[in-house]
């Protein structure tokens, strides 16, 4: 049953929605509408095409599917399999864009991977939504503080005094006295230099940090045509992982360079990025290795390598 759904005017400097095609942001946005009070529904391109593009019929399953590939690709729905075998999908900032007033139950399995494969339940109701937390909530006393401060007011005493009259005195600087040496207080406080930077390889430049869909986007950007949504989809998870590794983006970026100009297939990327961080020399080996000779004299010729 379709819904009526929130559509912030952000969504159209998206950088995400950007990295995709018109269709496929069409899509995004009937799918808010499709979608169950929790962001799910039927991973279908032909039910998907029905519901969206009955009124277009040049726009059929097929085009959907592609547009379903781009948005996965750039991490705006998560595609995944529920126990029982069929195909479902999930908007990932569901919960970041769309406030529901009493969300009804769910039809369809939690994403694995963004909900954890379950439907939170708050205590004393059937209907999915955010779990109560444990504890006391805020402004409510628990038993040990209420009494506490009857007591205070039994003395005499205004309610909170006690915590300001009883904590450790202020000395300059914001330290507690328990932070001064109380047989040497002219040697100040323990820590020596509050405002030191730290040494060694923390003053080192950190490496690039540049998510992958923006990388995916740059590729197709200086693209003559925009490469097909699953050749994108695939590049896309492939440059994800490589950036989950830890490796620069600047080498990443010139693996992607690379395979644009030879027009390789997505799976080639990390031999590409490999050989960004790790040149070959003329003689065809990697920067730095010496390849091993066999000299009359294995000693003068080497030295105290061997």
């Amino acid at each position: 049953m379709a819904r009526i759904r929130t559509i912030k005017p952000e969504a159209f400097i998206s950088e995400s929605l950007a990295a995709v095609s018109i269709s496929a942001e069409r899509t995004f946005f009937g799918l808010l509408t499709q979608a169950d009070d929790h962001g799910r529904f039927r991973d279908q391109a032909a039910v998907i095409a029905g519901a969206l593009w009955a009124l277009r019929p040049e726009h059929g399953p097929l085009a959907v599917e592609d547009d379903l590939t781009q948005l996965a690709g750039a991490e705006l729905v998560c595609r995944y399999e529920g126990d029982d075998g069929k195909s479902y999908l999930h908007i990932v900032t569901w919960a970041k864009h769309q406030k529901i007033n009493r969300p009804s139950g769910s039809r369809f399995p939690a994403c694995p991977h963004h909900e954890g494969g379950r439907l939170p339940q708050p205590a004393g109701s059937s209907h999915g939504g955010p779990a109560e937390p444990s504890g006391s909530p805020h402004g409510v006393l628990t038993e040990d503080a209420r009494t506490l401060r009857e007591g205070s007011a039994r003395n005499g005493e205004s309610a909170g005094q006690e915590d300001s009259r009883e904590s450790s005195p202020r000395v300059p600087g914001g330290l507690t006295e328990s932070a001064v040496n109380p047989h040497r207080p002219d040697l100040g406080p323990r820590i020596l230099d509050l405002g030191s930077p730290p040494v060694g390889s923390a003053s080192a430049p950190a490496p690039e940090t540049v998510p992958a869909k923006v990388l995916i986007a740059e590729y197709a950007a200086a693209c003559a045509n925009r490469p097909p949504g699953s050749f994108l989809g695939h590049l896309g998870k492939e440059t994800a992982k490589l950036l989950a590794e830890g490796i620069d983006a600047a080498y990443v970026r010139a693996g992607l360079d690379r395979l644009r100009a030879k027009g390789l297939h997505p799976s080639v990327l990390p031999s590409l990025v490999n050989e960004a961080m790790n040149p070959p020399t003329a003689n065809g080996t990697s920067a730095g290795h010496r390849p091993w000779t066999n000299p009359v004299d294995a000693q003068a010729a080497y030295g105290g390598e061997l």
